[in-house]
């Protein structure tokens, strides 16, 4: 069984960072991808970023390309997601998953069978 335990989140002024981290547990974690997504209060859950868990290939949603970068550190099981340039817009609940099927894709939510609780992020204007 794989376990995800974000942290990171708070409350930060618009154009602030945070970096939020996402622990991973588990005797068989081996991961494929690795991901972060958001929900913001009234809207669905959606796609943020992604990164290969061996070749650290990375993706991201079109609203944070250029101010999110998400990394990993391999042997450590963490999966970091640095936020910069936050606006009230990037106000949600985080969350990180684990994808270790082989199904296509690593911006659907359905292809990611571990999910973490998730950690708030609140930007105020």
């Amino acid at each position: 069984q794989v376990q995800l335990v974000e942290s990171g989140g708070g409350l930060v002024q618009a154009r602030g960072s945070l970096r939020l981290s996402c622990a991973a547990s588990g005797r068989d974690f081996s991961p494929i991808v690795m991901g972060w997504f958001r929900q913001a209060p009234g809207r669905e859950r959606e796609f943020v970023a992604a990164i290969t868990w061996n070749g650290g290939a990375t993706h991201y949603a079109d609203s944070v390309k250029g101010r999110f970068t998400i990394s990993r550190d391999f042997f450590g099981n963490t999966v970091y997601l640095q936020t910069n340039s936050l606006s009230p817009e990037d106000t949600a609940v985080y969350y990180c998953a684990a994808k270790t099927s082989l199904r296509v894709g690593v911006k659907e939510e359905d292809v990611y069978n571990y999910w973490g609780q998730g950690t708030q992020v609140t930007v105020s204007s």
